[in-house]
């Protein structure tokens, strides 16, 4: 909604400077403490820059070169995939054999959910690889928080990764495009949206899920972006459900469930018999 009044990386230096700017004040009223060390700032500053910077800088910038919100929606729906392939390696965490049948079923759940969007692919080359180079960001990044900085003040911390990931698109801005910015009424709303809804609200929460639960249990909510993408798109912009929709719906939530019945075993075992 905000994109066709602002370029991408501008539109985003806005949203991550707000933000920054809310939590600093809110930390300063607060007197919260502040990450010691320059390593672990730098650590908090590095997943910033892939969660904020380079995985919405790449979505952002893939919808701004022609990838519709169901494409990168699609491909937003493969994170839980390359986590549960990459978080093995990196964190220790075991994927079991239930886990990848649910991953596979929400892979294929988001495939029947997208459909139509593939079927009239309108996408870029140059579009659509950012947008997979936003969902490496992703997963890398809440892997990263998981394993290194999972103990910092959601406040302070969260204030560090928006001002690294702010500078980061505002060097974007500032090389690539001409920074003229159209305030309108939809506009505004978007910021607003972006600014409170999403990046002080969701965020929040994100982060509150990594910190207590596996990498895999939280990568498996991302499964559900393209069937919500759908039911939103279906009342703002008119675009209808499909039967494949609907199915892959019910298939997308069937992988949750799998994926959520595993770790609810596996924690069953831990603990042992009442």
């Amino acid at each position: 909604m905000g994109l066709p009044y602002a370029e991408p990386a501008t539109f985003l230096a806005i949203r991550f400077f707000a933000v920054a700017t809310i939590l600093v004040v809110v930390a300063w009223i607060m007197r919260v403490p502040w990450p010691d060390g320059r390593k672990a700032k730098l650590h908090i500053a590095a997943v910033g820059l892939l969660v904020h910077g380079i995985y919405l800088g790449g979505i952002y910038g893939g919808i701004s070169l022609g990838v519709t919100a169901g494409d990168s929606a699609l491909i937003v729906g493969m994170q839980p995939v390359l986590t549960a392939v990459l978080v093995g390696p990196i964190l220790g965490e075991a994927v079991r054999a239930r886990q990848w049948s649910g991953f596979l079923i929400g892979t294929i759940g988001v495939t029947l959910v997208s459909w139509r969007y593939v079927d009239d692919l309108e996408s870029t080359l140059t579009g659509v690889v950012l947008c997979v180079i936003a969902v490496m960001g992703m997963s890398l990044g809440t892997i990263y928080q998981k394993r290194v900085c999972a103990g910092m003040n959601l406040l302070t911390g969260s204030c560090i990764q928006f001002s690294a990931a702010a500078f980061f698109m505002l060097l974007i801005a500032v090389s690539f495009e001409s920074g003229h910015v159209e305030w309108t009424g939809e506009f505004l709303f978007a910021l607003g949206w972006l600014v409170i809804v999403l990046s002080l609200g969701a965020m929040t929460l994100l982060w509150l899920l990594v910190r207590a639960q596996a990498a895999t249990q939280v990568a498996r909510l991302f499964f559900l972006v393209p069937p919500v993408t759908a039911l939103i798109a279906w009342p703002l912009f008119g675009e209808t459900l499909t039967f494949k929709s609907v199915i892959g719906m019910g298939l997308v939530v069937l992988g949750i469930l799998l994926v959520k019945q595993e770790l609810s075993d596996e924690n069953r075992k831990e603990v042992g018999p009442a």
